[in-house]
């Protein structure tokens, strides 16, 4: 008799026994059609929505397939409701489908003609569709990714079948020294799939300290052609181009920095999201757009894709017709855009559990803390007089922390240590009390990197940054995190925080988060931790009195 792990509710949510010896094939199973949506010990959490029934749709999975699946590991019968809404929701995705009509237009085609109606009454819709008959539009080529944008917004989602084209051709080769992770290869093996039509695009998600770098030079060796990649501050950049001339057999001819400090145009191009939006004033067009029409790309990756930038989002619109990855620990963005991210860079095709790849051994266990710190006296009567903004400020910078920190520093000695915050003011105390370098917005590209060898090296050992290392930083050796302030609730940014020090290595990692009890920052402490504890975190909640020592 087949185990049954799955518990299927009528709320389109579904309980997944970790501990049954079929949960590994279950997860396999269901990952394609849902989101994880939060992942404890014992019970891991995922939900049916519309987008990750279209996701799933459009990289070729049936509803029979999906009711089938859910059948086959599901302890109880299906409620009818569920087994309605996903045959709904994929028959839905047929009904406008986008295919190629001439050099200048596209051609939307609408299989009912009440949807045909709806369109067109769509003001949001009006100047982007030219009616060709009464169930089609003609669409100008370079309206492909807006027009999807929009009509994912109404729930509509485009049935895109216009082929890929070729970029320009690249010899990419691995280094035979160079052994990418099974996960880092099925997740590559599921965004290009068989090269057939509706495959080659799409968003991986992998934790911070995976390798989603990794798993981004796999897919352009596999692609070999000319890639645009795309990244959200400079030091990223820098760690891209190490990766590639360490992992590749490209030269240093062949891979190029397109930043506020050069111009390098190269067959593999690594820049930054900031340079790419650079205008003259807020009515200028964006001159650096013609970085993405004129390069023969035939593949870009967006680094971070949760990060991206709207202006970005209007110029990744005129880039359908190549291949695209965007690689993120998160989904999650606060700006509630992740229809975007499917509509203009592609489904999700690759997701995993953090916790799954800590038991492999892929990231470090990390054990996170909460120290609540009383506010000081004198702070009273400031704190109860504010607004909400300030309040929160005032408890963010809370003097006591700084012997909070000490304390912790201590406990840790001899490890490498990342002190984070979110105001300049208060790095700067830290940076006066202990004397450690720092990094902010402000430090110059070259002392940053210069500071973060010296920290992968281990001449620096305790380093204080502000949120410019919140992503995209590879510090393997760092094991203890101590965040003294953040981004108020931002989920995100937590997850890219604790992702700074989940680099394997040979100890457990610590992240305490130093908070001012009774105040506005407990309650976006707890949004912030929100997301961890869905990957599986738990968070011990100390008290410290905040003595000075």
């Amino acid at each position: 008799m087949i185990d049954k792990p799955l518990t299927v509710q009528s709320d389109r949510t579904m309980l997944l026994d970790v501990h049954s010896p079929s949960s590994d094939a279950c997860r396999a199973d269901i990952i394609a059609f849902s989101d994880l949506v939060k992942s404890p010990e014992h019970v891991h959490t995922y939900r049916i929505s519309q987008l990750s029934l279209w996701n799933a749709i459009s990289s070729g999975l049936s509803a029979d397939e999906i009711l089938s699946r859910l059948g086959k590991w599901s302890r109880y019968e299906i409620d009818p409701r569920i087994e309605f809404f996903i045959t709904d929701q994929s028959e839905r995705y047929g009904d406008f489908i986008l295919t190629e009509l001439d050099d200048e237009y596209l051609l939307l085609t609408v299989r009912r003609p009440v949807f045909a109606l709806q369109l067109k009454a769509e003001t949001a819709l009006r100047e982007l569709l030219i009616p060709e008959s009464a169930s089609s539009f003609r669409v100008l080529r370079m309206n492909r990714g807006v027009l999807k944008a929009r009509m994912i917004k109404l729930g509509f989602p485009v049935d895109d079948r216009i082929p890929l084209k070729k970029g320009l051709p690249l010899d990419i080769r691995l280094k035979d020294s160079f052994t990418p992770r099974p996960y880092q290869k099925d997740a590559v093996k599921a965004l290009l799939g068989d090269g057939s039509e509706g495959t080659g695009y799409g968003t991986i998600v992998l934790p911070c300290g995976s390798g989603k770098t990794i798993a981004g030079i796999l897919a352009m060796s596999q692609l070999s052609t000319r890639t645009l990649i795309l990244c959200p501050n400079v030091t990223a950049v820098h760690q891209w181009i190490r990766e590639l001339l360490d992992k590749t057999e490209l030269t240093e001819n062949e891979v190029g920095e397109y930043s506020g400090e050069r111009k390098d145009m190269k067959p593999v191009t690594v820049c930054t999201y900031q340079i790419i939006t650079w205008r003259p004033d807020t009515d200028s067009d964006y001159p650096r757009f013609s970085l993405f029409r004129d390069g023969g790309w035939g593949f870009i990756i967006y680094d971070e894709v949760h990060m991206l930038p709207a202006p970005v989002f209007r110029i990744t619109a005129e880039l359908q017709a190549i291949h695209r990855l965007g690689l993120t620990a998160t989904l999650v963005r606060e700006d509630g855009r992740e229809d975007e991210v499917f509509s203009l860079v592609g489904p999700k095709r690759y997701d995993t559990p953090w916790s799954e790849l800590e038991a492999q051994g892929f990231i470090a266990k990390a054990w996170c803390h909460e120290i609540r710190l009383p506010l000081p006296e004198d702070l009273e009567v400031s704190y109860a007089i504010a607004k909400k903004r300030e309040k929160y400020r005032i408890a963010a910078e809370n003097p006591l922390k700084i012997g909070a920190a000490e304390r912790i520093i201590r406990a840790h000695e001899g490890e490498s240590i990342l002190i984070i915050g979110q105001y300049l003011e208060q790095l700067e105390a830290f940076r006066e009390k202990f004397g450690y370098p720092i990094i902010t917005g402000s430090t110059p590209t070259r002392r940053r990197d210069e500071l973060y060898a010296m920290f992968r090296s281990g001449e620096v050992k305790v380093l204080i940054v502000s949120k410019v290392a919140n992503s995209a930083i590879d510090l393997p050796d760092a094991s203890v995190a101590i965040q003294i302030s953040g981004t108020f609730g931002s989920r995100q940014e937590e997850a890219q925080r604790l992702g700074r020090i989940l680099r394997p290595k040979n100890r457990d990692s610590h992240f305490y988060t130093l908070v001012s009890e009774y105040t506005e920052e407990e309650e976006f402490a707890q949004n912030r931790q929100k997301f961890l504890s869905e990957q599986g975190y738990s968070y011990t909640i100390e008290k410290d009195c905040g003595d000075a020592e």
